[in-house]
């Protein structure tokens, strides 16, 4: 999957719960760094310490 940068894209955890994050784009090691729209806490993949998937666009919809 090709990200976008500035798109909100729908997140599960591997706890079940889903989020919103924003993909804010790569910097110059590639790592992708993401900002979770809820707290506005931004991190890049490196740091996260759990599972988590993109969903497809429209699944976890409302």
């Amino acid at each position: 999957m090709e990200l976008e940068c500035g798109r909100t894209y729908v997140i599960r955890l591997c706890s079940g719960e889903l989020r919103e994050w924003r993909f804010d784009g790569r910097d110059a090691r590639g790592l992708a760094w993401w900002r979770d729209v809820e707290t506005g806490l931004g991190f890049s993949e490196a740091g996260l310490l759990y599972a988590w998937e993109i969903l497809p666009a429209g699944e976890g919809d409302g």
